[in-house]
Parts: C-alpha cells; sequence; structure tokens
C-alpha cells in the first residue's frame, strides 16, 4: 500500500516539475540544451565539420573578428540587436528588429570557428540594455517604423543585445563547412545558442521571470526523486 501511494505521489511530482518548467517557455529549452550538449574543443567541432557530421555540439573561446564596429563606448562589438516590443499577456512581442553584425567567431590558442550571425536568435543568451515605457515615449524615428494603428499607450519595451570581441562565449550549435569554412549554426531541429555569461548567470537570465516558477519545479522535482525513493524501499520491504 505504502508503495502504491508513495509511486503516486512522485509521478504526481514529477508531472507538476515538468508543466512548471514548460511555463518558462523559450528559456527553459534555451537552459537546457546550453547545459546538456557535449563539450568539445574547437579542434573537435572542426575534424565534425570536414567529416560532414551532424552534431550538436558545444564549445567555449573568445570572440573575435577582423571587422569590430565601436559601441557609443568605444567597446569592439561584433554583433548588435536592438528590439522594439510591445506587451502581450505575460509576454513581450517583437514589433521590429535591427541588426548590425560582421563576421566573427570563436577561437582559442590554437583553432578558430565561425559562427553563424544570422542564425542568431533565441539562442543569444547576453545581459540586455532595457528601457520600458508605452509607445508615444519613442523618438519619432523609432516610432515610424511601427504599425501606424499601435496605439500611442501601448507598453512598449527597448532591448539591446551586444556580443563584444573582448568577451570569453559559449556557442551550441551543429559544426558545417560552409562557403568560407567552418561555421557553427542551428541544425538538428535545435537553434543556434552563444552565450556570453558563466552558466548559473545564464541560467538566472533564462529564467527570468519564470524565476518563482523554476524554483517550485525543483522543489517539485525533489520531492518526486524522494518518493521514487521510498517507493523503490517500499517494494523491497514488501510494505
Amino acid at each position: 500500500m505504502i508503495s502504491i501511494v508513495s509511486a503516486a505521489g512522485a509521478v504526481a511530482c514529477l508531472v507538476i516539475a515538468a508543466l512548471l518548467l514548460r511555463r518558462v517557455g523559450r528559456g527553459y529549452r534555451i537552459a537546457r540544451l546550453l547545459a546538456s550538449a557535449p563539450l568539445a574543443s574547437i579542434a573537435e567541432v572542426l575534424q565534425v565539420a570536414a567529416d560532414g557530421e551532424r552534431r550538436y555540439m558545444r564549445l567555449s573561446g573568445r570572440v573575435t573578428s577582423d571587422e569590430e564596429f565601436p559601441d557609443e563606448n568605444q567597446r569592439p562589438l561584433v554583433f548588435r540587436r536592438q528590439r522594439i516590443e510591445r506587451r502581450a499577456g505575460a509576454n513581450w512581442q517583437v514589433l521590429d528588429e535591427d541588426r548590425l553584425a560582421v563576421p566573427f567567431g570563436v577561437e582559442d590558442r590554437r583553432d578558430f570557428v565561425a559562427v553563424d550571425a544570422d542564425a542568431l536568435g533565441e539562442g543569444l543568451v547576453v545581459i540586455p540594455r532595457e528601457s520600458t515605457g508605452v509607445a508615444r515615449e519613442l523618438p519619432d524615428e523609432l516610432r515610424s517604423r511601427l504599425a501606424s494603428d499601435l496605439e500611442a499607450e501601448t507598453p512598449i519595451r527597448l532591448r539591446v543585445d551586444q556580443v563584444s570581441a573582448v568577451e570569453q562565449a559559449t556557442v551550441v550549435g551543429m559544426p558545417i563547412t560552409g562557403a568560407a569554412g567552418p561555421i557553427m549554426t542551428a541544425g538538428l531541429g535545435r537553434p543556434l545558442i552563444l552565450s556570453t555569461l558563466d552558466e548559473s548567470a545564464a541560467m538566472r537570465l533564462l529564467a527570468g521571470d519564470g524565476r518563482q516558477s523554476v524554483l517550485m519545479a525543483a522543489a517539485a522535482l525533489i520531492a518526486g526523486l524522494a518518493l521514487l525513493a521510498i517507493t523503490v524501499v517500499a517494494v523491497v520491504a514488501g510494505w
């Protein structure tokens, strides 16, 4: 009897944990891929690209480019994305996006692999610069790019994401041989991920507004595993 009750409780806790994590949205998937993709050296990634294997891999290195451009503080950038978003329920919907990127990649002391900047979407994990307000507060040059029927009091967020050539980065994706050589891109139904944060900081950022859901999911997972252990003991003991 004890084994049946504990087994049912374990299943319920694990289901609740899964549902809570899915509420976090795309951040949960990116975090899971960032943590679980097999780690490889750049040399190994280059070999996979040369062999034509279709593998999803993770590597780390220093961001580098021969064509950096400066931001307003004269820091050398390789990628900049500005998004205008509006509040849609609990989420933000992209209304306009402007990108500026140069060819770049990551390197270690011996090897270099390019990163497909065009494939960077929701997998870009950097500390954003954000400002919020309403549509009427946007500068005229930005407001003119939005739909004319956008109401003046619509909640708006301006978000800027940047990658600098002085940063260390973790890249997760599929290595292929492109026209200009080996490059990391999206593949196998999974996104290209580039993070300039350490793993713990990246997980906190990806949790975002769903951090409470993540903590509740962790508690449910621990409870589920504990109940599962009780179930095994109960079965062995014949309870």
